[in-house]
């Protein structure tokens, strides 16, 4: 993308606060304010933050290596080669493959079917049993009423289904912040594919270099890399600050508190 001019002031959209003259000099340094536009990856005002919700918003205590024995083990009864199958890897890059393979043997589409719905049933059971014992991520409802005020479009893409998802947000009363919410059961495919991001900025209206995506998972940054989105990792969940700059992290959060101000100044340099 061609260089642009610096980032200039909002005046509709976005809060016209003054940056605190009290924040910490290593604050200041940490997010270099004075970036242009085109330092900054080449992103326009920021109109909307898409969120990952598991390890960014909320915490789900769940048991991965328990969903992950049990999918495998129901893949298993379904035909499927031990070979394409790991525990120490997420269930649905295994199921992603186990239908590859269906799909290259010939089998119906409904047999491939069978596999996904086996799967998500699976992570379902164990999603909701966790969903009971989730708690908010520190901050999360500050900093997201913080965004709502500055006048933000927010949405979630996660891997949780459907189910959890909503008896999270509504335990939560979190609802009411987000105008798109795209599941693992209504995503095209799953992220890092670019198709479950575009979802979500489809039904926000916005374009990608108009868009942030926070996440604490390499899948969140190459998500929005894919897209020319703008990445802030956030260091709350599964991986850590150099494993997410690795995957494309533009900016690098420890805390969703930190997030409001960070926004706004992107939105000002």
């Amino acid at each position: 993308m061609s260089a642009s001019p610096s980032r200039t002031l909002s005046t509709g959209k976005f809060s016209s606060k003054p940056f605190s003259p009290n924040l910490s000099k290593t604050y200041q340094q940490k997010y270099t304010y004075t970036k242009t536009l085109a330092e900054n990856g080449g992103h326009a005002v920021i109109r909307a933050l898409v969120f990952d919700l598991d390890g960014t918003i909320v915490q789900f205590s769940i048991d991965y290596m328990a969903v992950r024995a049990e999918a495998i083990q129901a893949l298993r009864e379904l035909g499927i080669p031990s070979s394409l199958l790991s525990v120490n890897e997420p269930i649905f890059d295994g199921m992603k493959r186990a239908e590859l393979y269906l799909k290259n043997n010939g089998e119906s589409q409904e047999r491939i079917e069978q596999v996904r719905r086996t799967v998500y049933s699976i992570a379902d059971k164990h999603e909701m049993n966790a969903a009971k014992l989730t708690s908010l991520t520190p901050g999360a409802l500050d900093a997201l009423r913080a965004l709502k005020e500055d006048g933000l479009k927010l949405g979630i893409f996660t891997l949780n289904g459907r189910l959890s998802v909503d008896y999270v947000l509504n335990r939560f009363q979190l609802k009411q912040f987000f105008d798109s919410i795209i599941t693992r059961d209504e995503a095209p495919a799953l992220k890092p594919d670019p198709a479950h991001l575009s979802a979500v900025l489809k039904e926000l209206r916005v374009r990608p270099e108009e868009t942030a995506v926070v996440g604490d998972t390499v899948r969140d940054m190459k998500s929005a890399r894919g897209l020319g989105a703008l990445a802030i990792g956030i260091t709350t969940g599964l991986a850590d600050e150099k494993a997410l700059r690795r995957a494309g992290a533009e900016h690098i959060i420890d805390a969703l508190t930190e997030l409001p101000q960070l926004i706004r100044c992107l939105n000002q340099s």
